[in-house]
């Protein structure tokens, strides 16, 4: 699927019109259907900002990753930037004092993105109070 298709796709489905994105990033309308179209291909800031605006990230709008990798849909805009610092963190990873390149960091990234999101969701489930048990010494 081309740039332009996964953009148009998204829009739709968060039902936007090529208008509200293009006014949401300053542009015409046109420009932006020249996007969808794929007879433009957008700036870097203009990429990332119809990324934000339709939720998910640049990577997968230049199909560098599936819709399943891409950001939960309950993911707010703070869990977003949190998110995103996490990643761009310019630590290396390190294993044993060596640091980890290539095809081991990527899987260390991948794990580390799969506990990011679950934990995040787990701190969003409403919390249930516990209820203290009567004291059965004080019954009568």
């Amino acid at each position: 699927m081309s740039l332009g298709a996964r953009i148009k796709e998204l829009r739709t489905k968060n039902e936007l019109t090529q208008q509200d994105i293009a006014a949401r990033i300053g542009m015409g309308r046109s420009n932006f259907g020249h996007i969808e179209n794929d007879r433009v291909v957008p700036t870097s800031g203009d990429l990332q900002r119809i990324a934000d605006i339709l939720n998910t990230t640049t990577d997968y709008l230049l199909g560098r990753e599936s819709a399943a990798e891409s950001i939960p849909e309950w993911a707010t805009y703070k869990d977003k930037r949190d998110f995103k610092k996490m990643l761009e963190e310019d630590g290396d990873l390190m294993f044993d004092g060596v640091p980890m390149s290539g095809t081991d960091r990527q899987r260390v990234m991948d794990v580390l993105t799969g506990l990011f999101w679950e934990a995040k969701q787990m701190n969003k489930r409403p919390k249930t109070q516990v209820k203290e048990e009567p004291d059965k010494h004080n019954e009568k």
